[in-house]
C-alpha cells in the first residue's frame, strides 16, 4: 500500500509541476473558455507520462544499475540473450536490449518506448533460483508486454486519466471559487482546485491499475502460447511468497507481485488468480 500511495503521489506531483511551469510561461487553462481548459489539461496530462515513456529504459537501468548484455561472458548470459533472441523473433519484432541486475529476489520487467526499441531485464535472484524452463516462462511474459505495445498503451491510458483529472478539478474549481459578482477567488480556486485533483487522481488511479491487471494477464496468455501453460503456471508458482525490491515507479513493470488478494489499487492481480487463470487454457 505504501508503493502505491507514493505512485498516486508521485503522479500528482508531476501534475502539479507541469501546471506550475505552463502558468510561468503564461498558458493557462481558463476554466471559462472550455476549448483552452481542455488543450491546457492535455498538455499536462500527458507530457509527463510521454517523457517518462520516451526515458523510461534509462530510467529502469539506473534505477536497478542493470547490466546491458553486449557480449555475453559465460554460458548463461548466453543462454539468456538467445532465449530473448529467439521469442522476439516469434513476435517479429527486433530483440530488446537484455539486462541483468544484482537483487536477491526473483523477478523481471520489460520496458521501453516502442515495440522495437525496448529493454528487457531479469534479477539475479531470477536466473539463481528458477529453473532454466521458468526463467524462459517469465521472458515469455515479458516479452508479451513488449509485443502487445503494454508500454506505450499504458501511456496513453495514464496521459488520457491524468487530462480528466486536471479538466475536472480546473472546472470544478472555477465553479466553486466563483462569488455573486462572477469574480473568480485565486485562493479558493488553487486551494480546491489541488483537493480536486487528489481526490480524482486518486479515482483515476484505480482506472489504470485495473489496467495494469488486464495487460498482467494477457502477458500471462501471450507467453502460455509461446512455451506453454505448464511452464508459466511453474514460474508463477516459484514466485509466491517473493518480496519486491523495485523503486516505487517501475512497480508496475515487476512480473513479481506481493499481491495475495486482488484489490482496487494493485497493479498485479494475485498469483492465485492468475494460476487460475493459465489453468482454464
Amino acid at each position: 500500500m505504501k508503493r502505491i500511495f507514493l505512485f498516486i503521489v508521485t503522479n500528482l506531483a508531476v501534475l502539479l509541476v507541469i501546471s506550475i511551469i505552463l502558468s510561468l510561461l503564461g498558458i493557462s487553462g481558463n476554466p471559462g473558455n472550455m476549448a483552452s481548459l481542455l488543450a491546457f489539461s492535455a498538455v499536462v496530462g500527458f507530457a509527463g507520462s510521454i517523457i517518462s515513456l520516451l526515458m523510461s529504459k534509462w530510467i529502469a537501468k539506473r534505477s536497478v544499475g542493470a547490466h546491458v548484455i553486449e557480449q555475453p561472458q559465460n554460458e548463461a548470459e548466453a543462454w539468456l540473450l538467445d532465449t530473448v533472441q529467439n521469442l522476439a523473433r516469434q513476435w517479429q519484432l527486433k530483440t530488446p536490449e537484455v539486462a541483468i541486475y544484482q537483487s536477491p529476489e526473483p523477478n523481471a520487467f520489460a520496458t521501453g518506448a516502442t515495440r522495437n526499441n525496448s529493454l528487457v531485464a531479469v534479477s539475479t535472484g531470477l536466473l539463481n533460483h528458477m529453473t532454466r524452463d521458468e526463467v524462459e516462462a517469465v521472458l515469455a511474459h515479458e516479452m508479451a508486454h513488449v509485443g502487445n505495445g503494454d508500454m506505450v498503451t499504458l501511456t496513453l491510458i495514464q496521459g488520457v486519466v491524468n487530462t480528466f483529472v486536471v479538466f475536472l478539478s480546473r472546472l470544478i474549481s472555477g465553479i466553486v471559487a466563483r462569488n455573486a459578482n462572477g469574480e473568480v477567488s485565486n485562493g479558493m480556486y488553487f486551494l480546491v482546485s489541488m483537493v480536486l485533483q487528489v481526490v480524482f487522481g486518486f479515482l483515476a488511479s484505480i482506472v489504470v491499475m485495473w489496467f495494469s491487471r488486464q495487460r498482467e494477464y494477457r502477458a500471462d496468455a501471450g507467453a502460455a502460447k509461446l512455451v506453454g501453460a505448464p511452464k508459466m503456471i511453474a514460474a508463477l508458482q516459484r514466485l509466491k511468497g517473493g518480496v519486491s525490491h523495485l523503486p516505487a515507479e517501475m512497480l508496475a513493470l515487476g512480473i513479481a507481485s506481493e499481491t495475495t488478494k486482488d484489490s482496487l489499487l494493485s497493479t498485479h492481480p494475485s498469483l492465485d488468480n492468475r494460476i487460475a487463470r493459465l489453468q482454464k487454457i
